[in-house]
């Protein structure tokens, strides 16, 4: 009965709004819309667009349901009239394009902010270890967006904080350690920054000779995505591997990262000896073979490893670097005798 009234009660939360989608979206084909497209336009989108997720939020309001996601359906509507609506009727839209959107941007970005520096005070008072910014702000926004959108939204950005807000050195605590001073990563991506900067001027100049908009859209991407590998540079400095009570963290800046229970290590070695890689062996670098290792770790049960935007990959042996082996290997022993 209450699973029977659970499934009801779904079906009117997210039906209701759906029913007025769709039937915004049939108006649009009407003759109706034909004759008088002006006014109905405008009509159309001011209820794709507030007038739906006023509905929603009604519904949601007693709910146990993140009331953000209100914004999520303010999006769609603004998707969904940009489609539907003709384009010499897209006055209105483009509007709230240009005005309203900029600053619901900037608010919610903000907001996460806020949520995500008042977890990280709750974790100092709350908790002896360090807390860490990325896995808090992950938590932040699967609070208040669905898993994958809000996988996006932390990643980019952890990329523009760990890029060009947080400048502060990092002190290594005793429970942690470095693994970037003698890695092969840092490098590549130091050198890949000037190769994408050359390539984008050399293509910019070239495709101008085309088009002006496409010569653009082609730099902002590469500029885009060299400050993407700033900010995942910057990252491998702020994310140290730690060793805690039950578990070991290898955050591999923001580009990969695993959390594996102390009691599940089945055998951990020092070695740098090539490895056949495959679906349960793996390396917690993204760029495999190209970076060396020099620790291996063997689970008894499968564990996972997190990857760029939340990419999840299974291993029961997995390679990674370390800038102290020795010290590393001794505490995390020490960690699994206590454990046994």
């Amino acid at each position: 009965m209450i699973k029977r009234l659970n499934i009801t009660n779904s079906i009117i939360t997210f039906g209701f709004p759906l029913l007025i989608i769709i039937l915004m979206i049939a108006i649009t084909k009407s003759r109706l819309f034909e004759l008088n497209p002006g006014a109905l336009s405008i009509g159309i989108t001011a209820d794709l667009l507030f007038t739906v997720p006023f509905i929603y939020f009604l519904l949601i309001r007693k709910k146990n349901i993140p009331k953000i996601t209100v914004l999520s359906l303010f999006v769609l509507g603004i998707v969904i009239t940009t489609f539907i609506i003709p384009k010499e009727n897209q006055l209105f839209l483009d509007q709230i394009k240009t005005w309203f959107l900029p600053f619901l941007e900037i608010g919610v970005f903000t907001f996460i902010l806020f949520k995500v520096r008042k977890g990280l005070k709750s974790y100092r008072v709350n908790k002896n270890e360090n807390s860490d910014f990325f896995s808090t702000l992950k938590v932040t926004c699967e609070e208040i967006l669905p898993e994958k959108i809000a996988m996006l939204l932390a990643m980019e950005i952890a990329i523009f904080y760990y890029g060009f807000i947080s400048w502060k050195k990092t002190k290594l605590q005793n429970n942690e350690f470095s693994y970037h001073k003698n890695s092969g990563t840092i490098s590549i991506l130091i050198a890949l920054i000037p190769i994408i900067a050359i390539e984008t001027y050399v293509l910019h100049i070239l495709l101008m000779k085309w088009s002006v908009v496409a010569a653009w859209i082609v730099s902002g991407l590469s500029i885009y995505s060299g400050i993407q590998i700033f900010g995942f540079l910057k990252s491998m400095f702020k994310r140290p591997f730690s060793i805690e009570t039950n578990t070991i963290h290898l955050r591999y800046g923001i580009l990969s990262e695993a959390n594996i229970d102390i009691n599940n290590i089945k055998s951990i070695e020092i070695s740098s000896k090539p490895i056949e890689f495959n679906d349960t062996t793996r390396k917690l670098s993204p760029l495999g073979e190209l970076e060396s290792h020099n620790v291996v770790i063997n689970v008894k049960n499968e564990n996972a490893m997190i990857g760029l935007y939340g990419v999840k990959r299974k291993f029961k042996t997995l390679a990674f670097y370390i800038d102290n082996k020795e010290e590393f290997k001794a505490e995390l022993d020490k960690k699994i005798s206590l454990s046994e």
